[in-house]
């Protein structure tokens, strides 16, 4: 790897973009993974997990009337979910035999959160038809199917096969519990 230390600012931020956009679409579309998608989410990185963790933050706060102290514990919430989640995680493959790091993870299941965020932005619609609850609902699942599906193509690879199925319940609740967020907090 070559040293970045000399280069300009601009040049890795542009080059630190491309690497989280690169990213994303390979998180949404998660049926196409290819083996070197699987390395490039294992080249971690913790900008576009960050990026994605406060725009789902702000997009479970924005139903919150100004700043008080509800919106202040559900944007913690949302981080503090994420880090303890991506521990749990990170300990369960490593119990199964697997060959993963907290970094690594934390980096999957942060840009995993991509099918949230989608969801919670078209949630933020200001639409006001009966039985509004059902097509929120609706959409968590999707969005909680697709994060789950996602994120198990990649962490499922540093499991052994036969133990895939025990490494995917941590993985479910984790986005289940932030899709239960957003269904409820929209």
């Amino acid at each position: 790897m070559e040293s970045t230390i000399d280069e300009p600012i601009w040049d890795t931020i542009r080059r630190d973009s491309y690497s989280i956009m690169r990213k994303v679409r390979i998180v949404a579309v998660p049926f196409s993974a290819r083996p070197e998608d699987v390395n490039e989410l294992r080249d971690w990185d913790l900008w576009g997990p960050l990026l994605l963790s406060l725009l789902l933050a702000f997009i479970l706060t924005s139903h919150h009337e100004g700043l008080g102290a509800g919106a202040s514990v559900t944007f913690a919430a949302v981080f503090v979910i994420v880090s303890v989640g991506s521990a749990i995680v990170t300990l369960n493959a490593k119990f199964l035999g697997g060959r993963i790091s907290f970094f690594q993870t934390t980096c999957t299941l942060g840009y995993c959160l991509f099918p949230l965020v989608l969801v919670g932005l078209l949630l933020m619609t200001p639409i006001n038809i009966e039985g509004i609850w059902a097509i929120k609902i609706s959409f968590a699942l999707v969005a909680w199917a697709w994060a789950t599906y996602a994120s198990l193509t990649f962490i499922g690879t540093a499991v052994q096969h036969r133990r895939r199925k025990l490494a995917v319940y941590p993985i479910a609740l984790f986005y289940f519990f932030l899709a239960w967020m957003l269904a409820v907090s929209m």
